[in-house]
């Protein structure tokens, strides 16, 4: 690791919210000596721990507010947590102060090439599989970012040679980079998320998302989904070599469906990537993700072979699409990473069954409406829970079934009341999980553990 860019002042670094990204960096700051204070506006109850950590480490900290302390720092790296508007912020804006993200900070310490990851949906897919590839060909490789593996602790973690950091990262990362620069920057999706932090402006969320390929050079790659409008437009002002990728038609040049298998063109002809059958992965949102990660990999320079081998034993991520057990003839699905509308769209796109559908949480203020022909034909029922129960209920009234459930444990009671043999029960909240959760991680283990715990009705349940 080096010790970062001698054109920005790391000598004193203020470190605003005490949440992963932020104890993350504070560790890595004080790992190459810099004199650090966290500081976290929440009180101190909600983050065990924290302070004597920090104290371990030499860092000051404080909590319930921020102190004129904070103002006397070189530099402020800020948590994705922390509004963009924060009054902290603005106020070390006015004082001069240059503010950088965790994932800027995490970059100006890392050697090793970064393929960097964004998109509405399908981006810890398509991280995680790409990471896999990476290290099936044998490289040293640390998987982080967004997918809830600070960049800055995975650097820290890493004691063998690094030759790349995959990163899934979001529009909230993004916000304060400066100079980030990734050699390979994939764009999944692009769909109205997040509304609420950029105060209801989608092309202030797309012109985020374009903030990953700001810095890259003309010999970078940007890899993006010509099937998705708005990724594609927003890929168009890239300066890197553009690779588009398609599940709805042949391409000349990087990566697409044709019949039933998947191909790859990165300037050196048309390869077969694997034949969709081949796959332990199933779906079109899945064969982008796949066609996206194997370019990267391939751009890379990872031998055809070993990226396929990889793509063929890839089987998914936790809490996405995840079959949970069968019980009575119900499937139960955890899908508690669709925290957008999007998400869940492609989920319910995924059964031909009847779904009891439990969706909810803390609302992000984009529309519901294109659910509603999804809710009609394919839901048998919607459980409703969190913050977003009123707001969901009048956008779904007409068209399902509408039930209330107070808890998650209530809303996996109901659903199963409501479901019939052949039937399916899925968790896909389209909202985040912040009214009743720490994360989508733990609300997706809660629901796994009360379906797991479930008593099947024959043994009188």
């Amino acid at each position: 690791m080096t010790s970062g860019p001698s054109d920005m002042n790391l000598s004193r670094v203020s470190v605003i919210g005490a949440a992963r990204s932020g104890l993350a960096a504070a560790r890595l700051l004080r790992y190459h000596g810099k004199d650090v204070l966290l500081s976290e506006f929440g009180e101190e109850a909600r983050f065990q721990g924290a302070r004597a950590e920090m104290e371990a480490i030499g860092a000051a900290v404080e909590f319930g507010g921020h102190s004129p302390a904070v103002f006397e720092a070189g530099t402020i790296v800020v948590s994705p947590g922390v509004p963009s508007d924060a009054p902290v912020l603005v106020a070390a804006s006015e004082h001069g102060i240059p503010i950088v993200s965790e994932l800027e900070l995490a970059s100006m310490f890392c050697e090793a090439p970064i393929v960097a990851i964004t998109g509405t949906n399908g981006k810890t897919t398509t991280t995680t599989l790409t990471g896999e590839i990476f290290r099936a060909a044998g490289l040293g490789t640390i998987v982080a970012g967004n997918i809830g593996f600070a960049f800055s602790d995975a650097l820290l973690a890493s004691r063998a040679k690094l030759d790349a950091a995959v990163l899934e990262v979001s529009s909230f990362q993004l916000d304060f980079t400066v100079r980030f620069h990734p050699r390979i920057a994939v764009i999944t999706t692009i769909t109205p998320d997040h509304l609420a932090r950029y105060k209801g402006d989608y092309t202030e969320y797309i012109a985020s998302k374009q903030r990953v390929y700001r810095n890259q050079y003309t010999d970078d790659a940007l890899i993006y989904s010509t099937d998705n409008a708005d990724a594609d437009n927003a890929a168009q002002a890239a300066a890197a070599r553009k690779f588009p990728t398609s599940v709805t038609r042949p391409l000349t040049a990087g990566g697409w469906m044709e019949g039933r298998k998947l191909f790859l063109n990165t300037g050196e002809g048309k390869e077969l990537l694997t034949a969709i059958d081949e796959m332990r992965l199933r779906g079109k949102h899945n064969y982008m993700n796949t066609l996206q990660a194997a370019l990267a990999a391939r751009l890379f320079g990872i031998k055809m072979d070993v990226v396929s081998e990889a793509v063929r034993q890839f089987e998914g991520v936790e809490h996405r699409l995840e079959f949970v057990r069968r019980l009575d003839g119900v499937a139960y699905i955890n899908d508690s990473k669709a925290t957008n509308v999007d998400s869940v769209v492609i989920a319910l796109q995924s059964f031909a069954q009847p779904v009891v559908l439990i969706a909810g949480g803390r609302d992000k203020d984009a529309p519901y409406d294109p659910l509603l022909p999804l809710l009609e034909s394919t839901v048998k029922a919607v459980v409703l829970i969190g913050e977003a129960a009123d707001r969901m209920e009048d956008a779904f009234n007409g068209h399902a079934e509408i039930r209330r459930a107070a808890s998650m444990q209530e809303a996996v009671t109901v659903s199963r009341d409501l479901a019939s043999p052949g039937d399916v029960v899925l968790l896909s909240p389209a909202c985040a999980s912040f009214d009743m959760f720490d994360n989508f991680e733990q609300r997706g283990l809660v629901f796994k553990h009360l379906v797991l715990g479930l008593a099947s009705r024959s043994n009188g349940a």
